[in-house]
């Protein structure tokens, strides 16, 4: 498993995210409004913040992301497969 030094130990996956949800043509509220279905409590607001690094992302938020996408934790993570 990689180090993740240059995040302190926290899931920033702004880039990702934010290719994943262009590519799947959904609009951050679109996607909040997703994850507010499968029970995790996020907004637009939240998803621009993510997006932006300026907020990490919980493991059940991963969880969610992985499921909602179907990419692995590393690819979320690390950016790969």
């Amino acid at each position: 498993m990689k180090q993740r030094t240059n995040a302190n130990g926290k899931n920033l996956i702004g880039e990702r995210l934010k290719a994943l949800r262009a590519n799947a043509k959904l609009s951050q509220r679109d996607l909040a409004r997703k994850l507010q279905l499968i029970g995790i409590d996020i907004d637009k607001n939240v998803i621009t913040r993510i997006e932006t690094n300026k907020r990490y992302v919980t493991d059940f938020e991963l969880q969610a992301l992985k499921e909602i996408f179907g990419v692995s934790y590393d690819y979320l993570i690390d950016g790969t497969e």
